[in-house]
């Protein structure tokens, strides 16, 4: 059972829940008010431990670590060197587990990798080898500790089941925390998560995060908060169990996660050769959430994600029940969604069931060491075949991997015809294990949002991922690819013993912080170039709609995609060249019209006819001033940003000359933010019809309207026809630092005009 409440609840003691106040004084033996008992939850005192501003409802926070891989710490450097910083004021880990093939672009992403050690030396950073471990592996094992927090330019930086809250965000907000500002946000809302039960024999943590999912996404019901995970079931669950399923959150929207920590948590760190960090994080006597899942999980069963989207969850057994109908749903809405090729999934329906021609156990929700196990048991004196199916396991770091040699799991899994792959997030991604046109893949994975997993639709190629735990997994791979529950059927999970060897790492890691080297030079490759320069917000704006999206929701993988386009992302201007490329192929043409249109009117060039028609449509409406009214281009889109924390998503479009958003509602706090600091406006329009594709939209007096906070203001659709449209615009909740950032025209400039002192 699973069910989400409608009010919110108090916990008394840890395990009992009420709805009411007076029932939760009679229950505590004292009053109790709800404002007291807000502060009672285990995130209320994380968040105050690390909060500089002296007010708990706007907090302004500084983080215990940090943490990128080779995606992304390029630009985050990038920038904070641009923007003063001398060394790393706190541990920064350079993980090495997203370009890691080293087999795109020529040189370009064991480049970056140097860039990275290099700069490991020269600032005091730590930096992972590549192969040596998946980002959140070796987060979990070397910086996690109960009462931490850890940023992380990954959105799935989730380390809660360790009693560590730590946060996904884009690039900017770790070169904020570079540069020795603070992480500024309003308190979030906390849910209870209540876990009950113990799950059943087979149920993996992969069928828990997927039925939670499929539970809160869709309704919002965490959206931007902390999900608090409390409850008798949880002392059932092993450590990585709860990291499974903790990593998942992500695919909630909520802002981060926490866990009660015990025993269990105690061993893990001891293990790891760090009890010092542990210690007993749990609610006090009387704590008041804004919400409740509860979740008996004895009642959780195989469950699958169908493809696009990890909310998109249904039991195996369901599925199976009825495969022809929900498959044609499912393939009809997602070929809907996806321009260019199409997906057949009805044609998987044959021979008494549902066939898959591949299966992946991988990264940071798949690849922990009990999940291995599992499917070594499950594998174990089976064959997966010798037909067009495929298995594919990739642990999540070397320590892990060595134990997994000693214990004979590898040996069992490989015997049985998988394949073991390099410590490696890429299938999570779009760079490893691709597979084939109109193949149907299952993975233990984080996502399988469309083309996450390589494809190129506008090229023909169309593949579809389903989410579903290892256990699922591996029971189709002895039944050569025919979808099975794990639950149907009869084995022996045994207990491995586990044990973690630092030394691979002390061998390989550089443990650099505290131990910069000013004088050390960074090594530079070809591809890796500086942001481009940004102009400030000017006191109007004109922009042209370059695109107008109308699905219910837009991932980040849509705006900029995964897989092979991530080996540009250390040249900014070469990787705009792909953004929404799989979504409106002809955007990038658009915007860099009208990115030519205002560097000509910058050198002092006439503009062109388009644009004067533009302005004498609207003097008949209102005074303009085009000498100080920027340019550019922007998108709308009815909910942007889902998913991956990627500031390229953001930052690719200001490239190409876009100034602002236009959106019903965001997503994720990390796109906003990332639009934020890349100095788009963030605009919210409720009526999307005043404007279309082509329009022009002019917003008089943004920059007083963004410094001053008004709460809506009016801007004017101009149509080719010259009909001007005026419609209401808003800014939402914006801190202090944010709408300086957005008027001076990015982080970078922020930084130049206010350093710190």
């Amino acid at each position: 059972m699973l069910k989400l409440y409608d009010t919110g609840v108090y916990l008394i003691h840890g395990r009992e829940l009420v709805t009411d106040a007076n029932e939760a004084a009679n229950k505590a033996g004292h009053p109790v008010s709800k404002e007291t008992a807000v502060e009672g939850t285990i995130a209320y005192g994380v968040l105050k431990a690390h909060n500089k501003s002296g007010d708990m409802n706007h907090l302004q926070m500084r983080f215990d670590s940090l943490t990128s891989h080779d995606i992304t710490y390029v630009g985050i450097i990038q920038t904070a060197r641009a923007s003063g910083m001398k060394q790393f004021p706190m541990p920064y880990v350079l993980t090495n587990c997203h370009n890691s093939l080293c087999a795109v672009g020529g040189t370009i992403n064991e480049d970056d990798h140097m860039f990275a050690l290099s700069a490991a030396h020269k600032y005091g950073g730590i930096y992972v080898p590549t192969n040596m471990a998946v980002i959140h592996s070796f987060n979990r094992e070397m910086m996690s500790g109960c009462g931490r927090m850890i940023l992380g330019s990954d959105s799935h930086t989730r380390y809660g089941a360790l009693g560590t809250l730590s946060v996904g965000e884009g690039g900017g907000e770790l070169a904020k925390q570079l540069v020795g500002r603070t992480y500024d946000v309003a308190r979030p809302g906390v849910i209870l998560i209540y876990l009950d039960g113990e799950p059943k024999p087979g149920i993996g943590p992969q069928d828990v995060a997927l039925q939670i999912c499929g539970a809160v996404y869709a309704n919002g019901y965490v959206k931007n908060k902390v999900m608090e995970f409390v409850g008798p079931g949880v002392s059932k669950l092993p450590i990585e169990y709860r990291n499974g399923i903790d990593v998942m959150t992500t695919e909630t929207t909520c802002w981060s996660s926490i866990w009660e920590t015990d025993e269990a948590t105690e061993e893990y760190f001891a293990i790891h050769g760090r009890p010092e960090v542990y210690k007993k994080m749990q609610p006090a006597d009387v704590a008041y959430y804004d919400g409740c899942v509860y979740i008996d999980l004895s009642t959780i069963e195989s469950t699958i994600a169908l493809p696009m989207h990890p909310s998109h969850a249904i039991t195996i057994r369901e599925l199976l029940e009825n495969p022809k109908d929900i498959l044609f749903e499912c393939q009809e809405t997602a070929n809907k969604q996806v321009v260019g090729a199409k997906i057949d999934l009805v044609s998987k329906v044959h021979d008494g069931g549902i066939w898959v021609e591949q299966g992946l156990v991988a990264g940071c929700s798949g690849g922990t060491f009990d999940n291995v196990c599992a499917v070594a048991d499950i594998l174990r004196g089976n064959s997966t075949g010798n037909g067009a199916f495929t298995m594919s396991v990739y642990p999540g770091s070397m320590p892990a991997y060595l134990q997994l040699l000693k214990n004979g799991a590898l040996h069992d899994i490989a015997e049985a015809g998988a394949i073991i792959r390099e410590c490696f997030c890429g299938p999570c991604f779009g760079a490893g294990d691709t597979p084939a046109n109109n193949e149907f893949s299952i993975r233990h994975t984080t996502r399988n949002f469309p083309n996450r997993e390589g494809s190129k639709p506008g090229e023909g190629q169309m593949s579809a991922v389903a989410l579903m735990d290892a256990r699922s997994i591996a029971a189709t791979a002895i039944n050569h690819g025919k979808l099975t529950p794990a639950t149907d059927l009869d084995i022996k999970y045994n207990k491995y013993p586990y044990a973690f060897d630092k030394a691979v790492y002390d061998k390989r890691v550089y443990f650099g912080f505290g131990k910069a080297d000013p004088n050390y030079e960074l090594k530079f490759g070809p591809n890796i170039k500086d942001w481009p320069k940004q102009p400030a917000l000017t006191d109007d704006l004109l922009v042209k709609v370059c695109s107008y999206i109308t699905d219910p929701v837009t991932t980040t993988d849509e705006l900029i995609p995964s897989g092979e386009t991530s080996s540009y992302r250390s040249n900014p201007e070469r990787l705009s060249e792909f953004a929404l490329s799989r979504k409106d192929p002809q955007y990038v043409g658009r915007s860099k019209e009208v990115r030519a249109i205002e560097r000509d009117r910058m050198a002092g060039k006439e503009l062109p006819e388009e644009v004067k028609k533009v302005y004498e449509a609207l003097a008949k409406v209102l005074p303009v001033d085009p000498e100080h009214t920027d340019i550019g281009s922007t998108i709308f889109a009815m909910k942007p940003g889902d998913g991956s924390a990627r500031e390229q998503a953001a930052s690719c479009q200001r490239v190409l000359g876009a100034s602002a958003n236009l959106a019903k509602e965001y997503a994720t706090k990390r796109y906003r933010s990332n639009c934020i600091n890349w100095g788009m406006a963030p605009l919210l329009v409720k009526d999307e019809t005043a404007f279309g594709l082509g329009d022009w939209v002019f917003v008089p007096g943004l920059r007083k309207a963004v410094l001053e906070g008004t709460p809506e203001f009016t801007a004017y659709a101009v149509k080719a026809d010259g009909q001007v449209t005026p419609f209401s615009v808003s800014l939402g909740d914006l801190t202090p630092d944010e709408r300086q950032i957005i008027a001076d025209g990015c982080l970078i400039n922020y930084y130049h005009n206010h350093p710190v002192d």
